[in-house]
């Protein structure tokens, strides 16, 4: 990548992965990039969970209605989880974890995709994050924010295209 502005015109969801396994140095660079990045209060109420187990993968595939079965062919997927007693805004904090190893992903050729677990149903009586936690066995402190899946395109998605922007959506001085 030339610089993070290419990066951000490149990095695009990819819901389709070659069958190949994501090599643990990638793994490792990516879950420290995550735990840099910032916490209100340097809180960190973030935590993340590295699934590549091919059967563990497709039961979490299984987390909603729509808009997450690719999982059960991602060569690994990251569920990143805070402890709410560590503060009143983990959301925010999960979310800005998410977005920096969503980056840093495509900075390492790979793509990525967000599955939105909170505030989301698996069927009518089951919330998909409870379906997670049991799955996984987390705590009742932990809320579930979502999945990012990774792994190596099977897809070409086209960079944004600067001239398409929504330049209206930039307001200068007052809305």
């Amino acid at each position: 990548m030339n610089s993070f502005f290419e990066l951000l015109k490149t990095r695009r969801s990819i819901r389709s992965y070659l069958n190949r396994a994501v090599e643990q140095d990638k793994i490792n660079i990516i879950t420290n990039a995550a735990l840099m990045s910032p916490a209100s209060k340097r809180s960190n109420p973030w935590e993340f969970i590295v699934v590549e187990d091919k059967k563990t993968l497709e039961r979490l595939a299984e987390c909603r209605i729509h808009g997450s079965q690719f999982l059960a062919n991602s060569p690994l997927g990251i569920i990143v989880l805070a402890d709410t007693t560590k503060s009143d805004i983990w959301m925010e904090d999960a979310s800005i974890a998410s977005i920096i190893m969503q980056l840093q992903a495509q900075d390492l050729g790979l793509g990525s995709c967000w599955i939105q677990v909170y505030g989301r149903q698996k069927d009518e009586k089951t919330s998909t994050e409870k379906y997670i936690r049991g799955v996984l066995n987390i705590p009742s402190d932990y809320a579930v924010l979502n999945i990012i899946s990774i792994g190596y395109p099977d897809e070409e998605r086209k960079a944004y295209d600067e001239a398409n922007l929504p330049i209206e959506k930039i307001h200068k001085e007052k809305f």
